[in-house]
Order: C-alpha cells, then structure tokens, then sequence
C-alpha cells in the first residue's frame, strides 16, 4: 500500500513538473505559443487563398507575408526573452511618449475616413494603436511599482492613471477606432483594479466612460450605423438598401452554423468564396468554426485559455510588483481581445473590427504580439534566474 501511495505521489510530481519551469523559459506558455502560432498561419492561409488569387492573382499573396511578419516576430520574441525586463521600467515614459507621438501622426496625415494606419517601407501600413496598447501596460506597470502602497488614494491610485487613460482612449476614438479604444480602456481597468485601485473609483470609470461612448454614439453620431446594425442584423439584412451594412455579420453567422460540430473539412469552406468580404482579417474565426465546427473552434478557445492561465502563472511567480504588473497586463490583452473578437464575430457585439491574436492577417499586431509574448518568457526566466540566485546563498 505504501509502494503504491510512493508511486502516485511521484506521477504527480512529474505530472506537475510538466507545467512547473525551474530553470529557463516557461516551456508549457512556449510550446501553447508556436501551437497557436502555427494552427493561426495554417487558418490563415486556408482563409484567403480564394480572396488573394481573386483580387492580387495569387493565392500565396497573404500567407507569403504573413509568414515573413512570422519571422519578424520571432525574432522580436527571442530578442525580449532574452534581455532582462527590468529595461522596460525606465523606458516607460519614453514608449508613452512615442505612443502618443504615433496617435497624433496618425490623425494629421491626409487620409479619407478611417485614420488607424501610418505608411511605412516594406510593412505597407503600421497601426499605433497597436504601440499605444503595449504603452499603456508598460507605463501603468511602472506607475503601479513605484506607488503601490498609496494605489488607494485619488492622487496617486486614480488620478495619474485616469488622465492617461482618457488622452490614449481620445486620441484612439478619433481615428476612429471603437474596438481599439474599448481594448485599451478594458486594459486600464483591469491594471488598475489589480494594482489596488478602490473599487468606487473604477465604478465611477465605467459610469463616465458608458456616459462618454452614449453621447459620442447618440449625439455625435460616432459608429451610429453600425450600432443600429447590430441591434436590428436581420431587419438590416433584409432590406434591400441597407443589405451591405449587415453583410459581414451576416455571412459570418451563416458561416459559424454551417460548420456544425465537427465542420466542413479544412480548406473546404463555402463562405471564403468571396461571400464573407476580407476573411483572413478580423472575421477569420468565422471560417474557423466553418471548417473545423464547434470540436475545432472549442479547442482553440481552450488554447487560449491554457495560454492565458500561464501568463498568470508566470505573473504570480514574477520577482516584483512591476514583473507582476507587466505580465498581468500583456496577459490580459491577449484575453480581452480574443473574447472581443469572437463577440463580434459571433454578433454578440456590434462589428467593431478586432484582430484575433495570431490568427488575423496583419503584420503590427503580429510582430507586436509576439515581442510581448517575449517578455512575459523574459519574466518567467528572471524568476528562475532569482530562484537560482537564492539556492546558491
């Protein structure tokens, strides 16, 4: 009996060991990470084949790029994993800096509507947005460490944090941006509400910030239409004149309930024949749930959620409040905006256009993405650098 009790509890052990990093990188967050990665490219490609031969005459136009951003992007990850997060802490106001700096070039260039992307060589267009995010964790982690035992005062727990809250979430809404704004506002809040902020003041947050997105929709008209689109999707869709606006979400929907619960095969999506417009950017979830059914889009939500749980992971193990802080906030972006994405796709929010983390086409947000993911590999080695450090004492 004691034999038997010996060796259950030495599987355990070895079973724990496979989510436990004592020395190195977190491996588990790692190896989710290229898993991610690669279903992502693989989604990808089976998604816009059809639209790149359609509008570029070649099918390999997206992914050829994609995958070139791929490699930036890793190597961007191996640069951060490998240099000690602790730079960041005095680089915060200058990465602010420059974020506010994009967001303001963003809104001069001459541009006809939408404002969100800036021109750059070899890119095609690079969104700030993408820069203000990373920003705003970085420079809210700093904050947080430097007045974590006064995080409950007005001066210096919300006043700070709220004034460069709502000159980011500003500068975003005017390009316009809604889903960049709500990400970067949820982002606040969330960094807030862990640093210690009271919670009567992050009610206050959410009842100014509601009051703001009601007088910009109803009054300025800011995303009116698309607001009137999602409360009425099928009435839109039906009339003839307004058809094109619910279009999208539409054909997004019909695309999910075809996919049934083990889908329509990989590759072998209907939607993608230039019925769902753009499906490799923000509605490619869509053409997820067609091809591989409910069996598929379920096991990649759950790899989120095994990616999301080891960012925390790496969070509570983290040396100090601003490795804390700094793996909680580039963890939480990642969460936040895969539900965000999957809301809309699935019109449980109005259509705001939101990237889905490793999957959608875009070369910033996946360069972007996968340096922040570098850093929270970077904490999760200082950890066990420190751990080291203290067995040899």
């Amino acid at each position: 009996m004691a034999a038997k009790t010996k060796q259950s509890k030495g599987f355990l052990t070895r079973a724990r060991s496979l989510f436990y990093t004592e020395q190195g990188f977190d491996t588990p967050f790692l190896i989710i990470l290229l898993a991610l990665l690669t279903i992502g490219m693989a989604c990808m490609f089976s998604a816009s084949y059809v639209n790149a031969y359609y509008h570029e005459g070649d099918s390999y136009f997206y992914i050829k790029k994609q995958l070139i951003f791929a490699a930036i992007g890793l190597a961007a990850l191996l640069f951060c994993s490998t240099i000690d997060y602790h730079k960041w802490h005095k680089a915060a106001i200058p990465v602010m800096g420059l974020a506010f700096v994009l967001l303001l070039l963003v809104l001069i260039i001459p541009s006809s509507g939408v404002q969100r992307w800036l021109p750059l060589p070899f890119f095609g267009a690079f969104q700030p947005s993408e820069v203000a995010k990373f920003a705003l964790i970085v420079l809210f982690a700093h904050m947080v460490s430097l007045n974590f035992k006064s995080m409950h005062t007005l001066r210096n727990g919300y006043a700070p944090f709220m004034l460069v809250l709502i000159a980011v979430c500003g500068l975003t809404m005017l390009e316009p941006h809604l889903s960049g704004t709500i990400l970067i506002f949820a982002l606040g809040f969330v960094m807030m509400y862990i640093g210690g902020t009271k919670p009567r003041y992050l009610l206050l947050t959410i009842l100014v910030g509601a009051a703001a997105v009601i007088f910009m929709i109803v009054v300025v008209g800011y995303e009116q239409d698309r607001i009137s689109v999602w409360l009425d999707l099928e009435g839109t869709y039906n009339n003839r004149e307004t058809r094109d606006m619910a279009w999208q979400t539409m054909q997004s929907l019909y695309a999910i309930g075809s996919g049934g619960v083990m889908g329509q095969g990989f590759g072998n999506s209907y939607q993608k024949h230039l019925y769902l417009p753009e499906p490799q950017n923000d509605f490619i979830f869509a053409i997820v749930c067609e091809e591989m059914g409910f069996i598929g889009a379920l096991i990649i939500i759950v790899l989120f959620g095994i990616l999301v749980w080891r960012g925390f992971v790496i969070a509570m193990h983290a040396p100090d409040k601003f490795g804390f802080m700094l793996a909680i906030g580039l963890t939480s972006q990642i969460a936040i905006q895969v539900a965000i994405n999957i809301a809309v796709v699935t019109n449980l929010l109005p259509n705001t256009g939101i990237s889905l983390p490793f999957f959608s086409y875009g070369g910033s947000s996946l360069v972007m993405l996968l340096a922040q993911m570098g850093i929270l590999l970077s904490i999760s080695r200082w950890r066990s650098t420190k751990k080291e450090l203290r067995k040899g004492e």
